[in-house]
């Protein structure tokens, strides 16, 4: 991180969506002293950006929550396939599906991270 002499404003750009809550934020900002409000497409030293989407939005197929629904349960890869007549393989690369898709490290961690996200209710 660059130093910047000591009177130099931090500049700042909001990027929001126009509306009431922007333009009170944006008033707010302009009293605040050493602090000076770019446009969008200036230079600036940091922005104030939309949160990121609600993670409900992680797209699982159909047999995807059907495993995820088994792996809440606590089943295996043996037990997955024969619940749903499927080999062992596709199961496990069902699981594993599941596991990449929702950003998990292993089966239990996916099942936490469905239901912290609200993919599945427990």
């Amino acid at each position: 991180m660059s130093e910047r002499p000591a009177r130099e404003p931090i500049r700042l750009m909001l990027d929001l969506a126009a509306g009431p809550l922007a333009d009170r934020l944006a008033a707010l900002l302009r009293g605040v002293a050493g602090l000076q409000l770019v446009a969008r497409g200036e230079a600036a030293d940091m922005a104030i950006v939309p949160a990121a989407p609600p993670s409900g939005d992680i797209l699982l197929t159909p047999r995807e929550l059907e495993v995820l629904a088994l792996l809440a349960e606590g089943a295996s890869n043996k037990a997955i396939a024969q619940r749903l007549a499927i080999s062992v393989h596709t199961a496990k690369f069902h699981v594993g599906s599941v596991i990449d898709k929702l950003d998990a490290v292993g089966r239990t961690d996916a099942v936490a991270h469905a239901a912290r996200r609200g993919v599945i209710h427990l």
